[in-house]
């Protein structure tokens, strides 16, 4: 459905701006809770005991300065795959196919990991679908392989059914944990749990470190949701904000709610070992494994239920999105053109089978859930990275455009928004950037190899110049996590990840924010010039929906 967006804001032939505040913020919580909550408890409480309550709180924080950031673009330019358009209309063709490429790495991954959280639970029962460190068999990764399977076979015949019964898939969402929280608060509440080694065992590190890589970041993603109706919103300049930041406070509230109330039921044995190896009956399984402790065995089924149907919703969806980010870096000429193949309903085949091959190689490197949203964490913020340095470029080379909604000192907001996403990366562990660095190359040389055999008819011209801070960024990060402290496992010098530890605490987030302001402000430095931009918001074609003339 074409849309034009005249220079008064108003949406012409298309839109129509019927959602209001309710709508969008619905649309942003049904998104931001996910599998997530099924296993953040455990392994923040893990990863910083009851200092874990402060890192959803600084992970809510961070997620809350990304967000008002894409609230004023996503309104600006209500286009499809908005988080890897914004750093193309800015930078150029370089960066518009590197932002491309790890929003993919971003979409790609989330299947697997819903499949792991599905898994995890299902151990329980089956216990032939992992061994004891929670690392997958051969039966059990064939089960993936038949969960990846049908996310693909859906997709390809049946999208549509799925599409409808998403309202309800919503209710269950929210429904499921709120019904958690209620129940273990009022059956099993020991308040001298929260003492247990004191309130912050592991320090300010463990503290830091379970933001990125205990599932905090991974659990409140999706804020953007709201963003992307921004052209079908009644009042976008009042209702995105608030719908926005209210979809983070209300995710935030029940992840915080659910933290206590986990913290709350664990019986006393389960410290016997330390924050660090919690022990109870059912662990794969938390939340279940507590209801069953507690006498709530019907809790336990309903986890049991949900620990399927909720992860096999968020990996379809997620399917979807990745063969549709692939057919998008293709209609740019990034891709080999090959991605673009569809069938007669307009599904991209190739694309949904490169995905399925892709995530079943995913668990290979990460076995478990716990390593693979780490993974995910710094592949959605990397992707998000990109937005605060295309909005100071784009306050400066499109300064007439309506703004629905327009961030008060976006000047001071965006350089911190751009820190806060490196910290975030950086606080994930050298264990889990390295990774991604080898998914970063060989995206690369898809991209370079499709180039240079000219697998696409469509070759963009090359926008070098205005993208010479990107590698610099790229490896200054790996560099500086690499000489860090931080492990997905816990502080360097008790876990075997690869990073020296050289750089103190504290040290490290002042050179990461200094490092940061420079690449920010080199980025702005050398931006497209404006004549270029608005080209770009011109012509870009992604063939995945409303676009900008």
């Amino acid at each position: 459905m074409a849309t034009e967006v005249a220079p008064n804001g108003k949406t012409q032939a298309g839109l129509k701006r019927e959602i209001g505040l309710i709508g969008l913020t619905w649309t942003s919580v049904g998104s931001i809770i996910g599998s997530g909550w099924l296993f953040g408890a455990l392994f923040a409480a893990q990863a910083a005991g009851t200092a874990a309550l402060i890192s959803w709180g600084i992970g809510a924080a961070a997620i809350i300065v990304l967000a008002f950031v894409h609230a004023e673009l996503g309104a600006m330019y209500p286009v499809a795959g908005g988080t890897a358009r914004f750093p193309h209309y800015a930078f150029g063709s370089v960066a518009g196919a590197s932002f491309g490429w790890f929003s993919w790495l971003q979409a790609v991954t989330v299947a697997p990991i819903e499949v792991m959280a599905a898994l995890n639970y299902l151990s329980v029962h089956a216990g032939w679908v992992q061994t004891s460190k929670n690392h997958l068999t051969g039966g059990g990764y064939a089960l993936a392989v038949a969960f990846m399977a049908f996310f693909v076979i859906v997709n390809y015949f049946g999208i549509r059914i799925l599409a409808h019964t998403n309202s309800t898939a919503t209710w269950w969402k929210i429904g499921v944990p709120l019904l958690t929280i209620f129940a273990l608060a009022i059956t099993r509440f020991h308040g001298s749990n929260f003492g247990y080694q004191g309130f912050s065992p592991f320090g300010a590190q463990g503290v830091l470190s379970a933001v990125s890589t205990s599932g905090i970041i991974f659990a409140l993603l999706g804020f953007e949701q709201a963003d992307q109706l921004a052209g079908e919103s009644r009042n976008p300049a009042r209702d995105i904000p608030r719908a926005v930041i209210g979809s983070i406070l209300i995710g935030a509230f029940i992840y915080i709610a659910l933290q206590v109330v986990f913290i709350a039921a664990l019986p006393h044995s389960a410290f016997a070992h330390g924050w660090a190896n919690l022990t109870f009956t059912a662990k794969a399984g938390p939340f279940a494994g507590l209801a069953t402790t507690v006498g709530l065995g019907w809790l336990a089924t309903l986890l049991y239920i949900d620990a399927v149907i909720s992860p096999a919703g968020t990996g379809l969806i997620y399917t979807t999105a990745t063969s549709r980010v692939s057919f998008g870096l293709s209609r740019n000429g990034y891709v080999p053109s090959v991605f673009e193949r569809t069938t007669k309903r307009g599904v991209p085949w190739f694309g949904l089978l490169f995905a399925f091959v892709m995530g079943l190689v995913v668990f290979l490197p990460f076995p478990t859930w716990q390593k693979l949203v780490g993974f995910v964490t710094s592949a959605s913020v990397l992707m998000y990275a990109g937005a605060p340095l295309a909005f100071g470029v784009l306050r400066k080379s499109d300064p007439d455009r309506h703004r629905p909604y327009r961030l008060p000192w976006g000047g001071f907001w965006s350089p911190i928004a751009f820190i806060v996403a490196n910290l975030i990366i950086y606080w994930s562990g050298f264990d889990t950037l390295w990774r991604l660095g080898i998914g970063i190359v060989l995206g690369y040389v898809l991209l370079g190899g499709s180039a240079l055999f000219k697998l696409n008819s469509h070759t963009p011209h090359l926008d070098w110049r205005a993208a010479q801070w990107l590698p610099v960024y790229l490896i200054g990060m790996g560099l500086i996590s690499w000489q860090g402290g931080f492990c997905s496992t816990g502080p360097a010098s008790t876990a075997s990840c690869g990073a020296t530890g050289n750089i103190p605490l504290w040290w490290d987030i002042g050179i990461v924010a200094a490092f940061s302001l420079a690449i920010y402000y080199w980025a702005q430095a050398v931006r497209l010039p404006a004549a270029e931009t608005q080209e770009y918001i011109g012509t870009v074609d992604t063939g995945m929906g409303p676009e900008l003339k």
